[in-house]
């Protein structure tokens, strides 16, 4: 009996692949073990880059609440700490949001804590 390769699965596999990879150059969209290798590489970096990103989020809110602060006569550190003492419940995101759109608000949240 004649071995079976269920065509029609292998062929809709391979397909998948070479959607996933149009718009890579070369080879990398139009040879299938290329463009298998160049997607599960290109999977690995937005897997591990979905973590980084916070990272690089947090020190970029730091760097904008630490300007802010400093244009205050203040310096990051006394500042979350202070917040962290008068039990403020603002995060960083929040924080650098105030300091870069709204710097009004953001200099009364830094007097309140100053005072005490």
């Amino acid at each position: 009996m004649p071995r079976a390769t269920n065509n029609p699965a292998s062929r809709a596999r391979r397909k998948k692949i070479m959607l996933a990879a149009r718009g890579y150059f070369g080879a990398r969209s139009k040879v299938y073990t290329v463009a298998k290798n160049a997607l599960e590489k290109g999977w690995q970096y937005a897997f591990r880059d979905r973590k980084f990103k916070k990272r690089v989020f947090r020190r970029l809110w730091i760097a904008r609440i630490n300007a802010a602060t400093r244009a205050h006569g203040m310096n990051y550190s006394t500042f979350i700490h202070a917040l962290g003492k008068k039990g403020v419940g603002l995060n960083r995101k929040a924080l650098a949001d105030l300091a870069l759109n709204h710097p009004e608000t953001f200099k009364a949240v830094l007097d309140s804590v100053k005072k005490g």
